[in-house]
C-alpha cells in the first residue's frame, strides 16, 4: 500500500512541478522558455554535436551487441524437438 501511496505523491509532485515550469514566469519566460531559449544557442548546438561526435562508437556498439542478443535469442535452437505445426481449418 505504501508503494501506491508513494507513487501517487511522486506522480503529483512532478505534475506540480511540470505544471509551475510552464505556466510560472521568470521575468520575460517562463522555466521551460528559459531552457528552450539556451537549448537553442550555437553553444548548445556546439555541445550536442560534440556529444553526439563522442557518443557515436558507444552508441554503435551498443545496437550491434543489442542485435546480436536479439538474433540469438530468436534463432531456433537445433537440439530442441520440433515444435508441432498448427492446425489448420479445412476449407
Amino acid at each position: 500500500m505504501t508503494g501506491v501511496l508513494r507513487f501517487f505523491i511522486t506522480l503529483l509532485f512532478v505534475g506540480v512541478v511540470v505544471f509551475i515550469g510552464a505556466t510560472v514566469p521568470m521575468g520575460k519566460r517562463t522555466f521551460f522558455g528559459h531552457v528552450r531559449a539556451i537549448w537553442s544557442t550555437s553553444e548548445a548546438k556546439d555541445m550536442r554535436e560534440g556529444v553526439e561526435e563522442k557518443a557515436a562508437p558507444v552508441v554503435k556498439k551498443v545496437k550491434r551487441g543489442a542485435e546480436a542478443g536479439y538474433r540469438e535469442a530468436t534463432k531456433d535452437d537445433p537440439t530442441a524437438p520440433a515444435k508441432p505445426k498448427p492446425a489448420t481449418a479445412a476449407p
